[in-house]
């Protein structure tokens, strides 16, 4: 009888214990880390051609009107306006791509992501399609940008922008 309880003791101990609570685990970035994380691979350039079909923003007028408006959120797209007059667009069936226009329409920047789950990397690209920065979202509210030679830029939270002391150097308006 004790060989049997004894079995049946080391039976049930040595089954997996079933845990109500899941632990849930994220990555956590500072600045090191971030820009060890963008730069872990050799940066492409950005398809020329592909540059040169938004050299002009399609939907200028519609934007202005929007801004105007302090509306975001559009059918087809996601607008974000900057404090320094530039805006970017962003459109549903190419979420991979971001484009970055002066307040006159003209394109400054080229924006690839390489995924669309966070952590994101992203490559900020100028129109003859060069490195300008590059970036690693971490999460809704959380971006760090670093210049082409891996320096801090900004550190958004939110609509914040921060330099690397704390700093408020830019302010957006957008909305998901």
């Amino acid at each position: 009888m004790k060989k049997i309880f004894l079995i049946i003791t080391l039976i049930i101990l040595s089954l997996p214990v079933q845990a109500e609570n899941v632990i849930k685990g994220g990555i956590q970035f500072d600045v090191t880390s971030a820009r060890e994380e963008i730069f872990s691979k050799p940066v492409q350039r950005l398809n020329p051609e592909l540059i040169a079909e938004y050299l002009t923003d399609r939907d200028y007028e519609d934007n202005m009107t929007y801004l105007a408006k302090g509306k975001a959120s559009l059918e087809d797209r996601i607008l974000a306006f900057f404090s320094d007059s530039t805006y970017a667009v962003m459109y549903n069936d190419d979420k991979y791509h971001v484009w970055y226009y002066t307040k006159n329409g003209k394109l400054l920047y080229a924006e690839e992501k390489e995924n669309l789950d966070y952590p994101c990397k992203f490559y900020k690209y100028n129109t003859s399609g060069g490195l300008v920065n590059a970036g690693l979202k971490t999460s809704k509210d959380e971006t760090y940008i670093f210049n082409s030679y891996g320096q801090l830029i900004a550190h958004w939270i939110k609509n914040n922008a921060f330099d690397e002391y704390g700093n408020i150097i830019m302010t957006r308006k957008y909305s998901h």
